[in-house]
């Protein structure tokens, strides 16, 4: 079973392009410290161009875009960041349930008029917004961490999910369990919507859905 706090997963390149993080974003944030914990939990490297990223890493790095994407500062990222872990007692505080309920009032905390006009989304309360992000986290009730986290770009057709329990913490295709990475593989090779489809058990919808929105992700990371 994959340890969700200390098995590394992806590469960070791998995760910046999976949540749409710029890279160099998100190697600043697992270079960064908040109040002597790291801002994002990676694991040491076995070797060269091995994953560091654990998948609970994936998730702070998922909640930390969304106050990116509500245009905080990068002080007042921390901040929150660190009035998260000392309210829940936990350096793990970003990626806990909690975080979906008392967390939402501390971002909001955080965010003054100024920056809530330059959130991207300023037709619609701020808590809203976050509630729009938390949303597609899964959490575990036996520990009240995440275990799954279904990602945004990919559509109801053809939902993908980073799960510890399948791929090795890849994303999947939800309903077929097929790493995505294999299904754009077989499209980029020039395989025909219904050949891949065929292949993995999925619709030509799906195999379709996935390549456009995996191919998508490549460019806006």
């Amino acid at each position: 079973m994959v340890d969700k706090f200390h098995d590394p997963l992806l590469t960070p390149k791998e995760a910046a392009r999976h949540l749409r993080i710029p890279e160099s974003t998100l190697y600043g944030w697992l270079n960064e410290r908040v109040e002597d914990d790291p801002l994002v939990h990676a694991v040491r490297q076995a070797k060269r161009g091995a994953p560091t990223v654990p998948f609970i890493a994936v998730v702070e790095c998922y909640v930390l875009r969304s106050l990116r994407d509500l245009s905080l500062s990068r002080q007042a990222i921390r901040d929150a960041a660190a009035t998260v872990r000392r309210e829940f007692g936990t350096p793990y505080g970003l990626a806990t349930q909690r975080i979906a309920t008392d967390g939402v009032d501390i971002f909001v905390h955080y965010l003054d008029d100024d920056e809530i006009v330059r959130a991207r989304d300023g037709q619609r309360p701020i808590r809203d917004v976050i509630d729009d992000y938390l949303r597609y986290i899964h959490w575990d009730e036996s520990d009240g961490f995440p275990q799954r986290l279904r990602l945004r770009q990919y559509s109801d057709v053809a939902p993908v999910i980073i799960d510890p329990r399948f791929g090795w913490g890849t994303p999947v295709l939800e309903t077929a369990k097929v790493p995505v990475d294999a299904i754009v593989g077989l499209c980029q090779a020039g395989e025909s919507l219904e050949t891949v489809a065929e292949e993995f058990e999925i619709t030509s919808a799906q195999a379709e859905e996935v390549c456009r929105a995996a191919l998508a992700s490549v460019h806006a990371a």
